[in-house]
């Protein structure tokens, strides 16, 4: 028997597999491996009475002028933001991070859930010996990576959407403008029903993008503050399928890889408990690097210039491999440089508590090289992250973050070391990563003139200076 060649409106017929979906493949194509569910899309076209349904090949040729701006409407309708999204579409950017979260993501199980917390309580009681600061009393969760976008979505919308607003609103812009001149013939009539999508294209491919970014991290992280900040909330977490991951090749038992996750993980939330000022701090100095940013307009309009409307999936690729954030300047370059040094600080912390209390483990060494090189390099999706919105989550100086609490302890004992986190004024500066044998002599310093300006304003205050002297 012989197979007829694909026709119009036919679609194309895999290796040993059924006719691909036609309306699939359009949204494939538009939206890469992001694309909306054509189930929906192809429920809503059929609320037009039958023009599309079933495996009736999508024909924009078959459908009447009015039929085609009804379906226009609808297709707006399921493209445009939800009341309270904004300029960036984030229901579909939560779509987009489930989406990419879910290949291969086992429900946590019932031994799984019971092992995460048997090592998170090992590891509290194993801190109590290595450091200052209470315990925390959070649960303790054993996390899918489904779980884990559901339970960090909004701390992650958080820190983004100043800079994603920006971005989504002036790719908007250069859609709006520029991608009407650039459609086909056949099409140019509806262009002005096109103008309504176009406005929101940009924050509808952002949203796309930036959940698609999420969901990779969801593959990689390994516990609620593994990417430095604290998006789990207020919980100890640990993620079991992506552990397991990490401890392919590294020929450690299981059970110890966990267990060092774990004081990990307990270390960075004792020191966010201890320290409320500390989670305000960090997300404070990404809302600064995000306030007054500009959008290098130039680069998105020759962005869009590139897309080609005759191929949709081109104008996904515009925000993949792009930076439209220029090199940050001012008030931007200080504001990153102080959440690197605050997140070197955290992570050079938890180092040298760590090494303390994972002593009983035998594979500690290793296993403290191995995150390290981690946290100093980061992953593709953490790279695809950044590259999104211009933020870098890894700690660069984590080494001699490590070095100078080592010295602090050395020099003044664990209970001063822990007592620094009580008070941002109190915290190292990036001057005393680059000198750490000098951080206690200038602090002393600092304190002594403290301590002199407090004794002066209290004889101030108390009448002890008389006309006399």
């Amino acid at each position: 028997m012989t197979t007829p060649p694909d026709g119009p409106g036919t679609g194309s017929t895999p290796q040993g597999g059924e006719p691909e979906d036609p309306l699939a493949e359009m949204m494939r194509r538009m939206f890469g491996g992001n694309a909306p569910d054509p189930e929906e899309v192809r429920r809503a076209m059929e609320q037009l009475g039958g023009g599309v349904g079933g495996n009736m090949p999508f024909d924009p040729s078959m459908m009447n002028p009015e039929m085609m701006q009804q379906m226009m409407q609808q297709f707006q309708s399921m493209m445009s933001q939800s009341p309270n999204d904004g300029p960036v579409n984030w229901t579909l950017a939560r779509q987009a991070a489930r989406q990419a979260a879910a290949g291969q993501d086992p429900t946590v199980g019932t031994f799984a859930a019971r092992e995460v917390d048997d090592a998170l309580r090992l590891a509290e009681l194993w801190l109590d010996q290595a450091c200052e600061l209470e315990q925390t009393g959070f649960p303790s969760v054993a996390w899918s990576r489904a779980e884990w976008v559901e339970h960090t979505m909004e701390r992650w919308r958080s820190m983004t959407e100043p800079v994603a607003i920006s971005l989504s609103e002036a790719m908007s812009r250069a859609m709006k403008d520029q991608l009407p001149g650039q459609l086909p013939e056949e099409v140019s009539g509806m262009v002005g029903n096109l103008q309504p999508m176009l406005e929101n294209m940009g924050g509808t491919m952002f949203g796309l993008q930036l959940g698609a970014a999420i969901g990779e991290l969801s593959q990689e992280v390994l516990s609620g503050t593994d990417t430095g900040f604290p998006v789990a909330g207020h919980r100890l977490a640990l993620l079991p399928v992506n552990v397991e991951e990490f401890g392919d090749g590294l020929q450690v038992p299981a059970e110890q890889i966990r267990i060092y996750l774990a004081l990990r993980e307990a270390a960075r939330m004792r020191l966010f408990a201890h320290s409320p000022w500390l989670e305000r701090d960090l997300f404070a100095a990404v809302q600064q690097y995000a306030t007054g940013l500009s959008i290098d307009m130039s680069s998105i309009e020759e962005a869009v210039q590139s897309v080609d409307p005759t191929d949709p999936e081109s104008m996904q690729q515009v925000f993949s491999g792009n930076m439209f954030v220029p090199e940050p300047t001012g008030t931007q370059k200080a504001a990153l440089d102080q959440l690197e040094t605050t997140l070197a600080l955290v992570e050079g912390w938890v180092d040298v508590v760590v090494t303390q209390a994972a002593a009983p483990l035998e594979s500690a060494t290793a296993l403290r090289e191995t995150i390290n090189r981690r946290r100093a390099t980061g992953g593709p999706a953490e790279h695809a992250f950044g590259s999104l919105v211009g933020l870098d989550l890894r700690p660069r100086r984590l080494r001699e973050a490590a070095e100078l609490w080592q010295v602090i302890e050395e020099a003044k004992g664990r209970e001063y070391r822990d007592g620094v986190w009580q008070s941002p004024d109190l915290l190292p500066t990036a001057e005393d990563l680059n000198d750490p044998q000098g951080y206690v002599t200038r602090r002393e310093a600092r304190q002594a003139e403290s301590d002199k300006l407090d004794d002066e304003l209290k004889k101030l205050l108390d009448g002890g200076y008389d006309d006399q002297s």
